[in-house]
């Protein structure tokens, strides 16, 4: 099964394949009020942008990213990025009786980012329940892990109001976007929670107005 290029699409998000004819557009979304950015990294400038497009684009052609743009049909403009990452295919002892369609068995959400005006609204919450009904219901994955930094009390609020839950810190785990080296606050979705989970994130998107 191929994982990228990928399309998801909702009732007023959308998620697009990234691509290189994007980034004047995400420079724009990314040059809005950049105060929510500190622990987060968003390239700021055409220029810095198109190389980390041209990583994530390779990176996905190496099979090791599905990398979105985000799309908000509401506004009919790009709005930010996200992808899939840390694509774990298990070793098993023994071929497992119920293998996985595209052969993965966990994924990471992430690498996400919002223009300013859109944090806070329904791009958010429509966004990752595309990405964990894809992740669960097409790939049927067993685990989907989320992360951020242990500091980023508004990111770790913004997992566990979608049904992430909290496993633990790793420390010193990795280079801070700010400077330094910073703890991870780890969450996670677990196959036999997504139901629940999926029924709690409908009501949230309809409740923002999805």
């Amino acid at each position: 099964m191929d994982l990228f290029p990928l399309t998801l699409e909702g009732r007023r998000v959308r998620l697009e394949p990234l691509s290189v004819d994007f980034i004047a557009a995400l420079a724009k979304a990314a040059a809005e009020s950049r105060e929510t950015y500190g622990l987060t990294y968003v390239p700021e400038g055409e220029a810095r942008l198109r190389a980390y497009v041209d990583r994530a684009l390779d990176d996905a052609a190496h099979g090791l990213f599905v990398p979105f743009v985000t799309f908000d049909l509401v506004s009919a403009r790009v709005v930010g990025m996200t992808r899939f990452g840390n694509l774990e295919r298990w070793i098993w002892p023994e071929p497992p009786s119920d293998a996985r369609p595209a052969g993965l068995d966990a994924v990471e959400i992430g690498w996400t980012w919002l223009a300013a005006s859109a944090q806070r609204s329904h791009v958010n919450s429509e966004a990752k329940l595309l990405m964990l009904t894809h992740a669960f219901e097409v790939w049927r994955v067993r685990r989907v892990s989320l992360k951020t930094d242990a500091r980023n009390l508004r990111s770790r609020s913004a997992i566990e109001r979608i049904g992430g839950r909290f496993d633990g810190l790793l420390r010193a785990h990795m280079p801070a976007y700010d400077g330094g080296v910073r703890d991870t606050a780890y969450f996670s979705i677990l196959e036999s929670e997504w139901l629940s989970v999926k029924e709690k994130l409908l009501a949230l998107v309809d409740k923002k107005g999805g």
